[in-house]
């Protein structure tokens, strides 16, 4: 069976996690890379590198991003210096990031030095940006357009959101690979991530949600108990119209999901034209996860 997956950060990986360990299943990975940013001279893009940590078993389950075996020398060594280092990159993740740097300077595109990176820590999973052209996903806060990073660490969320666009959308073409692995996949899965944040700016780029329609398309709820295991989704969706319930979030994919996925904890009843599954989706630890693929795989 192929299976192409949407993935934000953590529990869009967290979902690959379980998927790449069912044997005779080619799975592919479009990630976001509306979170993608300049960071201390560094192109650092957060969801890929939380995709591939996370495929690779060197995650920070702790920090929910970054990897495990961290150390900060670097850091804090920049405390010294008037440098705004409220992102903070651990030495570990300071070299990948060199490393992607370095190769798009080169003029490799991002797809290419994504595959690079991922030979490098032995994912058999393809993980693909979903394009190699810059967007860059913004949010409005008390009148002004904010970055993505600001809002999310600087910010830590904490602020009410009143409209989100994706810089550079419009333009972008889909990453060499995209289209084909969704048009040629048995179904497509979409992680239990934040459906406004971290799957929005995937869709927004031309010519992918083109190549969902007359598909099997499964989304994961994000929400247990109408709340998100992490991140602001549950202050997101009622700022959007959407209800914080299993109902908002089909809503938020505008007639594009068939199945969705509900923690044992929800109970949705009925949603016209969309099949409801029930299971633990709670997924921090790997059997979790890997039973939770199984059940998904059962589905399909």
């Amino acid at each position: 069976m192929r299976i192409t997956a949407l993935s934000g950060g953590v529990g869009g990986a967290r979902l690959l996690r379980g998927l790449a360990a069912i044997d005779d299943l080619d799975v592919t990975a479009v990630v976001n890379v509306g979170d993608d940013d300049r960071i201390y001279g560094l192109h650092v893009s957060p969801d890929l590198d939380t995709v591939v940590y996370t495929l690779a078993g060197v995650h920070s389950d702790e920090r929910g991003w970054g990897r495990s075996d961290e150390s900060w020398v670097v850091m804090d060594e920049l405390v010294r210096f008037p440098l705004d280092s409220a992102f903070r990159l651990g030495d570990r993740d300071l070299a990948l990031n060199l490393y992607r740097t370095t190769r798009l300077a080169e003029n490799a595109g991002l797809t290419q030095v994504t595959a690079e990176i991922s030979k490098a820590f032995g994912i058999g999973v393809t993980v693909l940006p979903v394009t190699d052209d810059e967007v860059r996903t913004r949010l409005k806060v008390d009148g002004i357009w904010i970055d993505f990073q600001d809002y999310f660490v600087r910010r830590r969320h904490a602020v009410p959101v009143e409209d989100v666009r994706f810089d550079g959308a419009d333009e972008a073409r889909p990453t060499p690979g995209v289209l084909e692995a969704l048009e040629r996949a048995d179904a497509i899965v979409i992680g239990p991530s934040n459906p406004i944040l971290s799957i929005w700016p995937i869709l927004a780029v031309p010519g992918v949600r083109d190549a969902m329609e007359d598909k099997q398309v499964l989304a994961v709820s994000p929400l247990i108990g109408g709340r998100a295991v992490k991140g602001p989704l549950a202050e997101l969706l009622p700022a959007f119209g959407y209800g914080t319930d299993t109902a908002g979030v089909v809503a938020t994919y505008a007639g594009l999901v068939t199945d969705i996925v509900v923690d044992r904890s929800d109970d949705p009843g009925p949603i016209p034209d969309v099949t409801v599954h029930v299971a633990d989706t709670l997924i921090t630890e790997t059997a979790a996860a890997r039973r939770l693929a199984s059940q998904i795989v059962a589905w399909l």
